[in-house]
């Protein structure tokens, strides 16, 4: 079976020969793979290609993104680079719509990876309707889809190449807010802001809506992604997220699966609160099932909970700890997580043995060989 084959099966539910290893090599490692600083890498490096090479180097399976724009009516923007210092490039874009102008600003760094330093929407009055029209009055149909498809032809059966669509309505609005998260939450806690909440969320939801429809019926690709960046029980609880997030979601999968594709949600942080809610939705993989402190799902009674509550029709990818053990532990620890997911789901194939969110760039190439090692010995 090829890479792409068995992450394939394991979304599906369909038994593999061995299980789908998957460590999110996300940014670092394919940079220091590449041997390029991440400004390099985030603005010239391919994305899908980096992530490639870096698959194949491990020989093992994993899922990768491809990005594409939707375009809106009447929208213009305007972009100047400056240098904040030797290892810092600050990148300003104005944009211009039909109700009013836009800024936002990003820094990027040679070391890490890219931050934003400037939100478009900073006061609700006079920006808000300006991002609509910037953000929720795009075209996917009129998208050029070409980079997608050449990007799937080119990733072949490495592994499992999605789209990304987008992410949760909270993030989405959050992200564009500034003050990001804190001023969110009080946004969404306003009564008086309710009513104009509740028509972006359906405005947003209609733009998910085309958009996976676009993907689907425009490309080969088999699975499409929401990621995350505050959406989690972590950061914003379940309550909040099943009202404003949760609709979202669902009408993304019942349209991708209308096309007989799959969808792919990234849930960091927190999960067991809303774990039975993934197959409720319909949604066909999550990761990453993180452990404590940061997730909590802890150890070979977790796992159990959560394959019993996942129910054979979602897919858990995640949790070998990126930090305290594929950093700080040895080998044997690596194994020893290993085994504990693989017990957990143990005659089911809904399973992918995957890091508790991205690999960091210090961690020792043997912990990464025990991981795949250990699920390929069983």
């Amino acid at each position: 079976m090829t890479g792409k084959q068995r992450m394939l099966n394991a979304y599906r539910g369909v038994a593999n020969d061995r299980p789908a290893v998957g460590p999110e090599f996300w940014y670092y490692y394919p940079a220091k793979m590449l041997g390029v600083d991440m400004i390099e890498f985030e603005r010239e490096v391919p994305f899908h290609q980096a992530l490639k090479t870096t698959f194949q180097a491990f020989r093992c399976e994993g899922w990768g993104i491809t990005f594409f724009h939707v375009p809106a009516p009447d929208i213009t923007r305007q972009v100047t680079e400056k240098w904040v210092d030797d290892k810092t490039l600050e990148v300003h874009t104005t944009t211009h719509t039909p109700r009013g102008q836009l800024t936002e600003s990003t820094r990027y760094h040679r070391e890490e990876p890219c931050w934003v330093v400037e939100r478009p929407v900073k006061d609700l009055r006079h920006d808000l309707a300006a991002w609509e029209d910037a953000y929720l009055n795009g075209n996917p149909e009129e998208a050029d889809l070409g980079g997608v498809r050449k990007a799937w032809e080119e990733v072949g059966d490495a592994y499992l190449l999605e789209v990304w669509i987008g992410v949760p309505f909270f993030d989405f609005y959050a992200g564009a807010r500034v003050g990001g998260l804190q001023t969110a939450i009080y946004d969404f806690a306003e009564p008086e802001l309710q009513p104009k909440l509740q028509e972006l969320q359906e405005r947003y939801r209609q733009l998910m809506v085309r958009t996976a429809r676009t993907i689907c019926e425009r490309t080969p690709i088999e699975s499409l992604c929401i990621g995350c960046s505050w959406s989690c029980n972590s950061l914003i609880g379940p309550a909040m997220w099943r009202r404003w997030d949760k609709p979202i979601i669902k009408a993304v999968a019942d349209e991708v699966h209308r096309h007989g594709r799959l969808l792919h949600i990234h849930f960091h942080g927190k999960c067991r609160d809303t774990v039975a809610d993934f197959p409720e939705i319909g949604v066909d993989c999550v990761c990453p099932f993180e452990r404590p402190p940061g997730g909590d799902v802890r150890g070979l009674e977790g796992l159990r909970e959560v394959a019993r509550l996942l129910d054979r029709r979602t897919t858990m990818n995640g949790n070998v700890h990126t930090v305290e053990t594929l950093i700080r532990g040895k080998p044997e620890d690596v194994r020893r997580e290993v085994r504990e997911i693989l017990e957990a789901f143990r005659g089911n194939p809904r399973v992918i043995v995957g890091t508790g969110d991205q690999v960091g760039r210090e961690t020792p190439e043997e912990n990464l060989y025990a991981m795949i090692d250990e699920a390929a010995r069983t």
